[in-house]
């Protein structure tokens, strides 16, 4: 769009919606860019419901983690949270007064959080994480594997019916992983105590400096986590997830224009 463009938007919209991503290593058989594909994506396919616009996607996130695989790119969370208050703080003075972040990258989670109480704390607008809308369930929703957490069955589905020319499904195939002894033992021990979920978590997907051998490169052979096999992921899969999500997403933005 051309600053014309936007100028005329704004007459008859005030809300935009940020996508935020990550370049980081999605396995053998997806993207880079697989955050910032699925966040962008999912906005495009929101915005052809709704009266909003779309800004550019962030594409660098929090990533360290993943920093053991070649091409993955990181910002430190003061630098993330800067460009991302900064640029918001720019759309806010065309005109804009609602602002959605949706988000495609997990660890980016606390810093967004971050930012969205300082826009709400100190700005006139409104912003929130679009991420938070709560989804019934469907009667023939897909089980995915329990612990599907990157690169696995629901993500790699979504890209394929979201992005199919980035993905490559002959490289796609099941992990060997590594899990640190001690948050095994939490995992086992939550079932009875669901706090011990968030012990094992902060001993997951933690900087290999940290020694908690729990960067993705020490935690997975091939980039992916899961206990699932991605070779499994469906596009019909992909469209009924996303589907769902974009249906919830537009009834809230018409709910919010109201």
């Amino acid at each position: 769009m051309s600053w014309k463009d936007i100028e005329e938007a704004l007459v008859h919209t005030d809300i935009v919606i940020v996508p935020v991503g990550s370049i980081e290593q999605h396995g053998p058989h997806m993207p880079l860019g697989t955050d910032f594909y699925w966040a962008l994506n999912m906005c495009l396919l929101i915005a052809q419901e709704t009266d909003i616009l779309v800004a550019p996607a962030l594409m660098v996130g929090l990533a360290e983690y993943h920093m053991g695989f070649p091409g993955t790119m990181t910002l430190t969370p003061e630098t993330f949270e800067a460009v991302l208050f900064e640029s918001s703080q720019c759309l806010l003075r065309h005109g804009f007064k609602k602002i959605l972040f949706l988000n495609g990258h997990g660890g980016n989670t606390d810093s967004m959080q971050h930012v969205i109480r300082k826009i709400n704390q100190t700005t006139s607008a409104s912003a929130v994480m679009l991420n938070g809308l709560q989804i019934p369930p469907l009667e023939d929703a897909v089980q995915y594997p329990q612990f599907d957490w990157h690169a696995g069955e629901s993500e790699t589905s979504e890209m394929l019916y979201l992005t199919p020319g980035l993905v490559d499904m002959n490289r796609a195939e099941k992990p060997i992983l590594t899990f640190p002894p001690n948050a095994l033992k939490s995992f086992q021990k939550s079932v009875g105590q669901p706090l011990f979920m968030e012990v094992a978590m902060s001993s997951m997907f933690c900087t290999k400096e940290t020694g908690k051998n729990s960067s993705t490169r020490e935690l997975t052979n091939n980039g992916v986590v899961t206990d699932g096999d991605p070779a499994n992921a469906t596009q019909a899969q992909g469209k009924a997830s996303v589907d769902q999500f974009v249906k919830a997403a537009v009834q809230f933005i018409k709910e919010w224009k109201k």
